[in-house]
């Protein structure tokens, strides 16, 4: 491969997609490839190659980027349990960007580099928005020159990338940085509902909250989703089950405490269950509604029963 060869991209989703738009308005060479392969034809459009499949792409690039689901996706593209293995990443600088867990990237650094490639973790915090208009905040683990080389071709996907030490200290900061998001939203979430059974005036509430020092990028858009009643996917409720998930058995393994996102986990988990995996992370509301509503319920069936 030339020096100058282009960059791979794998895992175009809600995520991906603004991404690697980012990339090629930047003007970076992009080869792309989706498994679903309808999702590439935007980035075509804007100036990206197709390839032909993800063979294809391992071949044409020296540094590929994964923006995948979870740790089986990522297996199946690099044909990690395979015979084509150590071709796909064999002298290429191969770039974690999704969430998976970090005992999971430990053992890939492991396997990559036994294989003759190099691995950078580079999970992402924000949402779609964000990732949209380039705003997300990159956290870079791996070898230093390795994340050296890559902080400029990330550039145009995030405004801030942070420098995380060695594999898997980036996705461990990761899983901090989302312990704080989860449970931040879903109190707000809580708050939004305490006012409103209280009969509290929403738009007082969210005026309240937005002039006071609370107040943040995440609370405002979320405040806003609320008010409209509009559960639009940007972090979907089964992704964020996913982080909260991860969260909570990585705390259990280092035997640390996680009361907060103990609860959140089940409250996800019941939103999921109320059938509303893909809508955004605020409709955990939904959840708290229904918890509501059976406490109502039993309140009524003991008061009638006295």
């Amino acid at each position: 491969m030339p020096p100058d060869s282009p960059i791979g991209f794998i895992g175009l989703g809600t995520m991906g997609a603004p991404m690697a738009l980012n990339l090629v308005r930047a003007g970076a060479p992009l080869v792309v490839w989706n498994r679903t392969s309808d999702r590439c034809a935007a980035l075509e459009q804007a100036g990206a190659t197709v390839a032909l499949d993800a063979a294809d792409l391992f071949a044409r690039c020296e540094t590929v980027l994964l923006m995948l689901e979870n740790d089986t996706a990522t297996d199946a593209v690099l044909c990690r349990h395979g015979p084509d293995f150590a071709r796909r990443v064999a002298g290429r600088t191969i770039v974690s960007m999704g969430t998976v867990s970090a005992d999971y990237s430990k053992h890939l650094s492991e396997h990559i580099r036994a294989a003759g490639g190099r691995y950078v973790e580079a999970p992402v915090s924000g949402s779609r928005k964000p990732a949209e208009a380039g705003q997300l905040v990159g956290m870079l683990a791996g070898d230093a020159e390795d994340v050296a080389r890559l902080r400029p071709v990330l550039s145009p996907i995030c405004k801030e990338l942070v420098d995380c030490g060695a594999v898997p200290g980036a996705l461990h900061m990761k899983l901090a940085v989302n312990t704080f998001l989860i449970t931040m939203v879903t109190g707000l979430a809580e708050a939004a509902h305490f006012a409103a059974r209280h009969g509290l005036e929403m738009s007082r509430f969210t005026d309240i909250l937005n002039a006071g020092p609370m107040a943040s990028d995440v609370s405002r858009v979320k405040l806003e989703k609320l008010a409209r009643h509009d559960f639009a996917r940007q972090a979907a409720i089964s992704d964020v089950l996913k982080n909260n998930r991860l969260v909570v058995e990585a705390a259990r393994e280092a035997g640390i405490a996680s009361p907060l996102m103990d609860a959140c986990l089940a409250l996800y988990g019941e939103t999921e269950g109320l059938g509303f995996a893909d809508e955004d992370m605020i409709s955990v509301i939904r959840a708290i509604e229904a918890r509501t509503d059976r406490n109502s319920l039993v309140k009524a069936e003991k008061a009638g029963t006295t």
